[in-house]
């Protein structure tokens, strides 16, 4: 059974204007996603994905509409209001990672803890047991530039599970990564989604990426045009352990 309704958008209307342009990057989206769902947007370019995520991050706000995030109308809330918001409930994934390369690892996770007042004592330990979730808590005093771009993710992950959120939203997480590393990076989502109950929305535009996922919203022209399930979605945790050899494949 569906949970409750964590994501609710009403005619949903994002214009731009530069110059004399006006650009509609979404025209009236209404959709609905429950908690606990793992849910992929798909969509070429221009399509308005990533503006959707941003409004649904509550780092934008629609032309038009209405934003209902665990029932609360965010499109009403001020700047303030927003940032507040997006620091208690929401924790974002970038494909370029988003790290500070002249801070640590540890320090990197912390930063969102820092921002909301968290004492520093409290804020270490929390961001040690997000590193030791991702698998990365010797890494802690290495710097960005020491490390792979799979691992980068992990800390990134990491940094934006520290503030225990209910809301996971990650903008092309593999796009930046090669297959193999894709996969351990999408075990860990799945593994965030399955064990911790984490919704999750992730644009992607890989479509073996979306077949992690459990739905499959797809947008052309800032609309959507597919939303339906995930048949038989595919387990990363298997698929990686098929990739490293530890199950015998077609046995």
């Amino acid at each position: 059974m569906p949970g409750k309704t964590v994501i609710g958008l009403e005619k949903i209307k994002k214009i731009y204007h530069m110059g004399e342009t006006r650009i509609s990057a979404l025209n009236g989206i209404d959709m609905t996603i429950s908690e606990g769902e793992m849910v992929a947007i798909m969509g070429s370019s221009g399509s308005g994905k990533s503006t959707l995520l941003n409004i649904i991050g509550c780092l934008d706000k629609p032309t038009e509409g209405n934003y209902f995030l665990d029932e609360k109308n965010v499109s009403e809330l001020d700047k303030n209001q927003l940032s507040d918001i997006r620091n208690k409930k929401i924790g974002f994934v970038f494909q370029g990672f988003n790290l500070l390369g002249r801070v640590a690892v540890l320090a990197n996770v912390q930063l969102p803890l820092s921002y909301a007042g968290v004492e520093k004592k409290e804020a270490i330990a929390k961001a040690k047991k997000a590193l030791d979730w991702v698998g990365l808590s010797k890494y802690s005093s290495h710097y960005p530039g020491q490390m792979s771009g799979g691992q980068q993710q992990r800390v990134a992950i990491a940094r934006a599970l520290v503030n225990n959120p209910s809301l996971i939203l990650a903008d092309e997480p593999t796009g930046a990564l090669d297959s193999k590393t894709s996969i351990e990076i999408i075990s860990i989502i799945q593994r965030l989604n399955i064990e911790k109950g984490i919704t999750v929305v992730m644009v992607t535009h890989e479509k073996e990426i979306s077949l992690y996922c459990r739905r499959l919203i797809r947008l052309k022209d800032g609309r959507i045009i597919e939303d339906a399930p995930v048949l038989n979605p595919r387990n990363a945790a298997e698929d990686l352990a098929a990739l490293r050899g530890e199950t015998d494949v077609g046995t």
